[in-house]
């Protein structure tokens, strides 16, 4: 009988060669990952900690070079103002000239210090030479006379050596009365310096008094980081000798409740990949104790039909031993194979770089194409339906194959002779969905069975044909991992009543912007 539908010259192209062998190899060593030296979480914490401290305590000391001078510049500044105010109450104009009356005392107490040399200078406005140090700088051009009669101060340079010096330029006009009668100011210049020798002393004596601690206080504070930073991660320690001392098979989640803040997120990190690991022991234990059970059966017909056929003489028995052996061998491969696909659906990653865009008719009409000779040798009429657009989804084509073949084999399984299989692929404009449908004229599942044939093992009471059971269980893992939904209902095209038939729909989601919607917008 003639499939419906299908175009017998189409042939079915692999997405890719497989490489030879060599090349593999040399794929896999060039992305294999560069292992990187491990780095300590204590050493880097450490670093970062130092790090900063090691940079700020030189700036430290350069900060507290500048503040120390600042501070023993303010005693010797106060000391050479009050010498320039006292210096000006003795200068004073007589008959126009600029007379200074210093007493024996006020030169001996200029003259003092002994360490530091100290400079004055009494000269008027025009820069006639009064009283003092002749060779003492004069001060810059002011016409500011806002600065009258005011101390100011700056730096100079004096015998080759720096000098602090104060200056005022002195209004010698004293009452009102004189300058209300004159009103062109009368000035004289009076300066004060000193050489910067008891200045430095004493920003030298203030930093070795704040930097000598540090010498001191410094490697404290390296010890006392080192000790809260090992005191810090001593949970990390409890948290590794936990783990260690458990039993190899103990999966149960690890206490968090013991743990900082801070390390709860890997704690529960570490539990949900747990959890998984629970997970995926149980799915291999429950798969090796079913495949245990369900082969033992088959192996044993088999052992059975051999020892049966050993006793045997006669050639007609004999062969009718060996059909059965056949049969039973042909049972136990297809299990194996459908326990093996079982296997390779529960377990394979459902991450989004193996989900690509494919074409689900393409897909569909390879997998129907391949049961071809199946369906001449059933005689059953074996049809393919698609409409005249692409249907783009996004999944992993060979778990697709999977899928739709289970689903294949199923309605051929069932399906008596002269009967009708059909795979249909068509779009739900309105719901923007792709639907694969799969339709036999087979005995159908009554509507109390539908939501239990998906289980492991599972066979409605009173089918003819055996099975078992894993084919619809295997359609609901790889449905399940492309976020698809699976349909069960009795075939609408059916005219007999005896045999209702079967429709399995599986509705995806299309790819948004396939060429089909762009053409229908």
């Amino acid at each position: 009988m003639t499939p419906r539908d299908l175009d017998p010259d189409t042939t079915v192209h692999a997405a890719s060669d497989a490489p030879p062998p060599r090349r593999k190899r040399r794929a896999a060593l060039a992305t294999q990952p560069v292992e990187r030296p491990q780095r300590s979480l204590f050493g880097e914490i450490l670093d970062w900690m130092l790090a900063p401290l090691l940079l700020l305590w030189p700036m430290s000391i350069a900060i507290t070079y500048l503040i120390a001078q600042s501070i023993a510049n303010q005693p010797f500044d106060r000391a050479l103002e009050d010498s320039v105010t006292v210096l000006a109450q003795q200068v004073a104009d007589v008959d126009g000239h600029v007379v200074a009356r210093l007493p024996v005392s006020a030169r001996d107490l200029l003259r003092a210090d002994d360490i530091d040399n100290i400079y004055y200078q009494i000269s008027s406005a025009d820069g006639t030479f009064i009283e003092g140090d002749a060779d003492l700088p004069p001060p810059p051009p002011d016409d500011d006379r806002a600065n009258l009669d005011t101390v100011q101060f700056r730096n100079d340079i004096l015998h080759g050596t720096d000098v602090r010096i104060a200056y005022m330029q002195l209004d010698l006009r004293r009452t009102a009365a004189q300058r209300a009668a004159s009103g062109t100011p009368r000035i004289a210049i009076v300066q004060v310096g000193e050489t910067l020798e008891k200045r430095a002393q004493l920003a030298n004596e203030i930093i070795k008094g704040v930097i000598l601690p540090q010498f001191v206080i410094l490697p404290v504070a390296l010890g006392l980081v080192w000790f809260a930073l090992a005191r810090g991660l001593s949970p990390l320690s409890e948290l590794q000798r936990r783990i260690r001392a458990r039993r190899p098979d103990d999966l149960s989640p690890i206490d968090s409740g013991q743990v900082p803040e801070e390390i709860s997120p890997l704690v529960r990190s570490l539990n949900e990949m747990l959890e998984r690991l629970s997970q995926t022991i149980a799915i291999q234990k429950r798969f090796i104790a079913d495949a245990a059970h369900q082969m033992k059966t088959p192996l044993a017909g088999m052992r059975m039909q051999s020892e049966l056929a050993l006793r045997q003489d006669d050639q007609v028995d004999v062969r009718r031993s060996l059909e059965q052996l056949a049969k039973s061998s042909e049972t136990a491969t297809r299990l194996v194979n459908q326990l093996l696909s079982l296997a390779r659906a529960e377990n394979q990653p459902s991450q989004a770089a193996d989900m690509l865009p494919l074409e689900l008719t393409e897909l569909a009409r390879a997998v129907v194409q391949e049961r071809v000779p199946v369906s001449f040798t059933q005689r059953i009429d074996l049809g393919f339906e698609q409409p005249g657009h692409p249907i783009m989804i996004t999944g992993n084509a060979m778990m697709l194959r999977e899928m739709l073949g289970n689903l294949l084999d199923n309605a051929l399984h069932y399906t008596p002779q002269d009967g009708s299989v059909t795979v249909r692929a068509r779009v739900d404009e309105g719901g923007g969905l792709a639907i694969l449908e799969v339709e036999d004229t087979g005995p159908g599942i009554p509507e109390g069975e539908r939501q239990h044939v998906f289980e492991r093992f599972y066979r409605v009471l009173g089918t003819p044909a055996t099975g078992s059971g894993l084919g619809l269980a295997i359609v609901r893992e790889i449905a399940n991992q492309h976020n698809a939904r699976v349909d069960i209902s009795h075939n609408p095209r059916s005219t007999d009543s005896h045999h209702p038939g079967s429709l399995f729909r599986v509705s995806f989601q299309l790819t948004p912007r396939t060429p089909y919607l762009d053409d229908a917008g």
